[in-house]
């Protein structure tokens, strides 16, 4: 089993940057991918960025392009969500999960029901 803890959270004001910390333990060996998702209050969970352990391949939503960079660290096994020039509307509950099912052959790497190990969240607050 993969267990995920998410950590770096926190408020901050609108243009600021947050790094998020995804620590993963137990088999780690099994994962094939992880992605950042997040949920703000009344809203459904969206995709915000997600990495291909394998080639270190990285895919983002496009409201995060150019400000969200995911990255890993193999020898940790750590995933880490660089935020920069943050909004208020990234104000939400973000989560790392993970997949250990295999290869997304053309799947969306954003859908919700390809991971299959969550962590419990982190909260980001952009106040503006």
């Amino acid at each position: 089993q993969v267990q995920l803890v998410e950590s770096g959270g926190g408020s901050v004001q609108a243009g600021g940057s947050l790094r998020l910390s995804c620590a993963a333990s137990g088999s780690t060996a099994s994962i094939n991918y992880i992605g950042w998702f997040r949920q703000a209050p009344g809203k459904e969970r969206e995709g915000v960025a997600a990495i291909f352990r394998g080639t270190g391949n990285t895919g983002y939503a496009d409201s995060v392009k150019g400000r969200f960079t995911i990255s890993q660290d193999n020898a940790k096994y750590t995933v880490y969500l660089q935020m920069n020039s943050l909004k208020p509307e990234d104000t939400a509950m973000y989560y790392c999960a993970a997949r250990t099912l295999g290869l997304m052959y053309g799947g969306n790497w954003f859908d919700l029901g390809a991971y299959n190990r969550w962590g419990q969240g982190t909260q980001v607050t952009v106040s503006s």
